[in-house]
């Protein structure tokens, strides 16, 4: 069967779910119970698992592997302020809470440097487990939280069998999912697992980047600009309160 998308078109449909998502968040705040939201919520659930594909697949093409993690991680530091403005959370971590604390580019950006460190033939076994736990700590607190590194990291180790790809997807969003479950709202917890809707998408992919070269860079300015916008758009319509519990 000939697969049909290429990484341009993949990371379009992410785009276009991760709009979805912030925008329901915006105009419906909180875990509401209401059809019609959980059902854009559902939608999207596809963002997260094209990010942690294509960051695998990141790992692997890159000939500047320091170069892609710096630039992930510069780009994290201007979402932090664009996400917790957007959805009124502080901007100092862990004022709130432990969850939701800043966006899920701080989790990507480490996901390469766990990458990176797995590679590595100078660090010993015992060091790089000691820093896959403290990476996977300071990445707690964020958006999709360690799962966004180890699932990546995974994807990247099984990057030549899309079965096991799949896989990780659904184990790594279900431990995602339970925790969501029993400590934020059930009903959320359930819908994490919708992320397996994004597996016959990924399925798609044909391996080529798309011939719009500027794309490479459309997603690092679009994340932080349009939560940027959500933000005066969350304000305009419920004043300076939070919409993410």
């Amino acid at each position: 069967m000939t697969k049909r998308l290429n990484a341009n078109q993949i990371k379009l449909i992410a785009i276009t779910a991760m709009t979805i998502d912030h925008l329901t968040w915006t105009f419906f705040p909180g875990t509401q119970a209401v059809w019609y939201v959980v059902i854009l919520h559902i939608i999207g659930r596809l963002t997260a698992p094209i990010m942690w594909f294509f960051i695998a697949e990141g790992c692997q093409h890159t000939r500047d592997a320091k170069g892609y993690g710096l630039r992930l991680f510069i780009f994290a530091a201007i979402s932090h302020f664009a996400y917790n403005f957007a959805f009124g959370i502080p901007f100092r971590p862990l004022s709130s809470g432990v969850f939701n604390q800043t966006s899920v580019l701080w989790s990507l950006a480490w996901a390469v440097v766990v990458i990176q460190i797995s590679k590595s033939e100078r660090i010993s076994q015992r060091m790089k487990i000691l820093a896959v736990i403290g990476i996977c700590l300071i990445t707690f607190p964020s958006d999709w939280s360690c799962i966004a590194v180890m699932c990546p990291f995974y994807m990247y180790v099984h990057r030549k069998n899309f079965r096991l790809q799949a896989k990780d997807i659904v184990i790594w969003t279900a431990m995602y999912a339970i925790v969501y479950f029993l400590a934020i709202d059930r009903i959320y917890g359930a819908i994490q697992m919708f992320t397996f809707l994004t597996i016959p998408i990924l399925a798609q992919y044909n391996g080529s980047r798309g011939k719009a070269k500027g794309m490479k860079w459309l997603f690092y300015i679009y994340y932080p600009a349009h939560l940027f916008v959500i933000g005066f758009l969350r304000i305009y319509l419920h004043g300076d309160i939070p919409t993410i519990f």
